[in-house]
């Protein structure tokens, strides 16, 4: 089954607004066996919208609008989608009671415009908006399934996954094989170096399906297979799942759709131990990605950012003829790294202590390179680990991927220790 999604705005196609909500419908609608083939962005233009409409009409199977349906004038996609179909609109009474209520409920006077966001096709099923007002509609039309969204992600998103893919697979997808797929994470890995290691499983796929998606600093694979129950796939999964496992050991840390801070800070939480860190280059991004994390507060003792030279001395006993004279490693070095972990982790009394100090740009520090990295990673009873890193891309890029480097080391040696002492119950 073939799918095209339209997403209506004349921000998108002004740059104003990324179109990140294409990305995550096109994976979402794979992992039920609907295939994106055509993407389509179109602004607040009533005609043009309807010329869109036609176009996909012609070529796709499932249409599906994103953006368009506030309660603003230029909010146009159920109107034109109306006009297009021959088809009137109406106020949804259940979708006008939500909107009136939230006025009422923050004794506001609702302007006549909010009733639009209450509309919907006639024949059509509401798709009640949980965060937001406007009511999304689904539908079929000749043979033709449409669902119709909210723009904002943090609305479109639950609508999408928690009305429209049951309503899909319901009118959609009843004669459709069911589609089952796991999701595999990786780090401390490329794509390019993970395709290239799992290139002959790849090759030689039919079913079940290998797909790579890469993020910044982390890469997951989805697996795929098609089958008649649910106990057939998932025997076919883990046999794809344990080859894979078997090329890429070091690297495959979960095979659901979770962060790999996430792990860390369950297993750390749930085995009492304690975590600190220092960062320089980073600013505080490592940290933040850790208390992120619900239930961060049991595992992390807390952290130091410090940029300035003095601060490493003062707060971190970093010593002065490691950072300053003719022969001194300076601030970005192997040496700081080191005494930065060590020192955090003993202040704050943890198991465990990162640190990181480098250069991020956009310009050249010490006389060292944009992109070079020192990592620490302490730990109680044990020599302190300091790793090298010679990073490419923007500034913003390379903090990130630091943070990343990081998290993957820790994960590492977490995995070392609960071979030697392990947890009774845990995933990690």
């Amino acid at each position: 089954m073939k799918a095209e999604i339209i997403a209506v705005g004349t921000e998108l196609l002004l740059g104003q607004i990324v179109n990140s909500n294409a990305q995550f419908l096109s994976i979402e609608l794979a992992a039920i066996g609907i295939d994106v083939y055509f993407q389509t962005v179109v602004g607040d233009n009533s005609s043009r919208l309807q010329q869109a409409i036609e176009i996909a009409q012609s070529r796709a199977d499932v249409i599906i609008f994103t953006g368009g349906i506030g309660p603003t004038e230029d909010d146009l996609t159920k109107d034109a989608l109306a006009a297009s179909l021959g088809r009137t609109l109406h106020i949804d009474r259940l979708a006008m009671d939500h909107v009136q209520r939230f006025f009422d409920d923050r004794k506001i006077v609702m302007t006549e415009n909010n009733r639009k966001q209450a509309l919907i096709i006639e024949g059509t099923t509401p798709l009640p908006n949980e965060i937001g007002l406007a009511v999304g509609i689904a539908f079929e039309h000749e043979k033709k399934y449409y669902i119709v969204l909210p723009g904002p992600p943090r609305e479109m998103k639950p609508m999408f996954v928690d009305k429209a893919v049951p309503w899909l697979q319901q009118h959609a997808l009843t004669n459709e094989t069911p589609l089952y797929s796991k999701m595999l994470k990786f780090a401390g890995i490329g794509e390019s170096l993970l395709e290239d290691k799992l290139i002959e499983l790849i090759r030689s796929q039919t079913d079940p399906t290998i797909a790579p998606y890469a993020k910044e600093g982390e890469v997951t694979v989805r697996i795929s297979t098609k089958a008649p129950s649910e106990h057939e796939a998932t025997k076919k999964l883990e046999i794809l799942e344990q080859q894979i496992k078997e090329i890429l050991p070091e690297h495959l840390y979960a095979n659901i759709d979770v962060p790999l801070e996430q792990l860390i800070v369950d297993w750390m939480a749930d085995a009492g131990l304690t975590l600190s860190a220092a960062e320089s280059c980073t600013g505080g991004l490592l940290m933040e990605s850790i208390t992120n994390i619900p239930g961060s507060a049991s595992m992390f003792a807390g952290g130091i950012v410090c940029y300035s030279n003095d601060l490493k001395k003062k707060l971190l006993n970093v010593p002065s003829a490691y950072l300053e004279g003719p022969n001194a490693p300076g601030a970005v070095s192997r040496e700081v790294a080191e005494v930065l972990a060590d020192q955090v982790r003993m202040i704050a009394d943890s198991d465990f202590g990162l640190s990181v100090t480098g250069v991020a740009g956009p310009g050249y520090s010490e006389r060292k390179p944009v992109g070079l990295v020192f990592i620490g990673l302490a730990e109680r009873g044990r020599k302190t680990e300091v790793y090298e890193l010679n990073l490419k891309g923007t500034r913003e890029n390379i903090r990130l991927r630091t943070v990343k480097a990081l998290l993957y080391r820790l994960w590492r040696r977490l995995e070392e220790r609960k071979v030697e002492t392990p947890l009774e119950g845990s995933d990690l």
